[in-house]
């Protein structure tokens, strides 16, 4: 089946969708004050009809009933009304994509799933119905008001995208971004992936010009030639972050029980991956890093990193867990020691990269850090700052000094805005959205930051052999 991106693009910008099988409050009528189109429902059941009419949305016996056309349907009636609601739209004609958040098909094993689902699959193919699922959350537009916002929504979207096999880890994945200081633009959960798989997904996000990253998740693919076809395209002008699950035997045995899906090993995927120019990573939170450095930073070239901040204890912690992630710690050059030595107080502090700054040079960090920009050795830069040591009394400091210093110099700036309690935590998080909404990348640990680091090379090194 060929793909109509006019119609994906419908669905993820509906005007006009219907939701079947669902409560007058449930999980899809109970649509946000963002949507400003048309909303519909189809529900047999009278009491329910007439809770749903109370609230306020129009309700009909039938899809074929609705007026049209329609630019979404999303099913959550159970299994056995699935097929006549794939006639119903196939019948119907003017319908831009079918959303089954219904579960119960091959994932279940049984002949009955199995059997249904190859009728609904082989029906719409012929008919060229885009279908999404079964058995997942679906299409997620923060702009448009769809989909399952259980985060705060700010009116910000960063230009990221969420492709998922697995509908909790779509809903998880806005969370911790929101938390990381990024509103995701557009998500998809695709669950079982009959007629619209993760390569079609791929595909039109690349065509989005609202997205700048793509992340994904992923328990295996149907036509693994065409992913890897259009995995190596994409990635070669926009970066491709993708998490794998089923990395081990007991999670290739999961796997089956939830999208049914055909897995491969954990060492051949991951080389694929990278000779396709995206970047593997293998959790939650190494995707959202990466994305995030991907994403704020400008090109990476080089490992060697300059880093400010901290007291001695940390210093020595950040050189080991860059150096730990393949990165280096290098000695500055002979020049920056020289202007560095004849203002900086060794009292309580060093400067022999990282910078430990301590209590007495905190006043000259501006000055500290446009040494390391300039110094030869240095590739990229890292200030380690956080309340835990005292050394954000004000956050709005390091954010203008980052905010600067990403403007003097090409070299990727990165905080690492690090906590301990919990009223921390809390802090670092608005510091983080902050620095973000500077253009800075800030990540909540010197492991995070490193690793992200580190990925992000690895991507630009694999674009530029491709380039040459």
């Amino acid at each position: 089946m060929k793909v109509d991106f006019s119609k994906l693009d419908r669905a993820f910008n509906p005007r006009r969708f219907v939701v079947i099988g669902d409560r007058a409050k449930g999980r899809w009528l109970n649509v946000g004050k963002e949507y400003q189109g048309e909303l519909y429902s189809v529900q047999l059941n009278p009491e329910t009809a007439k809770a749903i009419e109370e609230s306020g949305i129009k309700n009909y016996t039938s899809l074929l009933d609705v007026p049209g056309p329609i630019d979404l349907v999303i099913v959550t009636a159970p299994r056995k009304a699935a097929l006549q609601i794939v006639e119903d739209c196939i019948r119907r004609g003017d319908v831009g994509a079918l959303h089954f958040f219904t579960a119960g098909f091959s994932e279940t094993s049984t002949e009955e799933g199995v059997n249904l689902e190859k009728i609904i699959t082989e029906k719409a193919k012929a008919a060229n119905l885009h279908l999404i699922g079964p058995n997942c959350m679906g299409i997620y537009n923060a702009r448009v008001g769809l989909g399952q916002n259980v985060w705060p929504y700010t009116g910000f979207a960063a230009p990221i995208c969420f492709i998922s096999q697995s509908g909790t880890h779509a809903t998880t994945f806005g969370q911790h971004a929101y938390l990381q200081g990024m509103d995701v633009n557009k998500e998809i959960s695709f669950g079982n992936g009959l007629v619209l798989d993760s390569a079609d997904f791929l595909e039109y996000f690349d065509y989005d010009a609202e997205i700048k990253v793509i992340g994904m998740y992923l328990e295996g693919v149907r036509d693994g030639k065409r992913f890897l076809k259009i995995l190596k395209k994409v990635a070669a002008h926009k970066p491709v972050v993708i998490w794998k699950g089923g990395r081990t035997e007991e999670g290739d045995r999961a796997i089956a029980s939830h999208t049914a899906s055909l897995a491969v090993t954990h060492a051949v995927w991951t080389a694929v991956v990278r000779q396709c120019g995206a970047v593997p990573v293998s959790s939650m939170e190494e995707l959202i890093d990466t994305m995030k450095a991907l994403l704020y930073f400008p090109p990476v070239f080089g490992d060697r990193v300059g880093i400010v901040g901290g007291s001695g204890g940390p210093s020595v912690a950040i050189a080991d867990t860059f150096a730990e992630a393949g990165l280096k710690v290098p000695r500055l050059t002979e020049a920056s020691y020289t202007e560095l030595a004849s203002f900086f107080s060794l009292i309580g502090g060093g400067y022999r990269n990282p910078v430990d700054t301590g209590n007495a040079n905190r006043r000259e960090i501006k000055r500290i850090m446009e040494i390391l920009a300039r110094d030869a050795n240095t590739d990229n830069l890292a200030l380690l700052t956080g309340s835990r040591w005292g050394m954000m009394a004000t956050p709005e400091t390091d954010i203008t000094l980052l905010e600067e210093t990403c403007k003097m110099t090409p070299k990727p700036v990165m905080a690492i805005v690090s906590y301990v309690t919990p009223d921390e935590m809390k802090e670092s998080q608005i510091a983080t959205k902050k620095f973000q909404e500077k253009g800075v990348a800030a990540f909540p640990s010197m492991e995070r930051g490193a690793r992200a680091l580190q990925n992000a090379l690895d991507y630009y090194r694999h674009r530029n052999r491709i380039a040459d």
